[in-house]
C-alpha cells in the first residue's frame, strides 16, 4: 500500500476513534428527579458501564492505530508482525490498524 494512503486512512480512523471516545461522556439532565429516584440512578450506572466498555474498546483500538503508525514509520506497515507476510491492501483499506493476515487472525 502507498505510505501517503496508509497515512489518510490511518489519520481518519484516529480521527474516528477519537470523536467516538469524545460522544462518550455521560450527560447529566441535573433534574432532581435523577438523583432522588432510584430507577433513575440506575439507569445512570448501567449507561456509566456501557460506556465504559465501548471506552475500553476505543482505546484499544486507538492503541492498534498507535501501533500501525509506527509500522508506517519503520516501513514495516502492511506486513504481519507474526510471520511478516504482506497483507492486503484490501484488508488494510477496511482495517487500516491491521496487524495480521485474515488466516492469521482466525488461527
Amino acid at each position: 500500500m502507498d505510505p501517503a494512503r496508509a497515512k489518510e486512512l490511518l489519520a481518519a480512523e484516529r480521527a474516528r476513534i477519537e470523536r467516538a471516545l469524545a460522544q462518550l461522556a455521560h450527560q447529566d439532565t441535573g433534574e432532581i428527579a435523577d438523583v432522588a429516584d432510584p430507577a433513575n440512578l440506575a439507569a445512570d450506572l448501567a449507561q456509566d458501564e456501557l460506556d465504559l466498555g465501548q471506552a475500553d474498546d476505543l482505546r484499544d483500538e486507538l492503541a492498534a492505530v498507535e501501533r500501525a503508525e509506527a509500522r508506517l514509520a519503520a516501513g514495516t506497515y502492511g506486513l504481519s508482525i507474526e510471520s511478516g507476510k504482506p497483507i492486503p491492501d484490501e484488508r488494510l483499506e477496511a482495517l487500516p490498524a491491521a496487524e495480521r493476515t485474515v488466516e492469521e487472525e482466525r488461527a
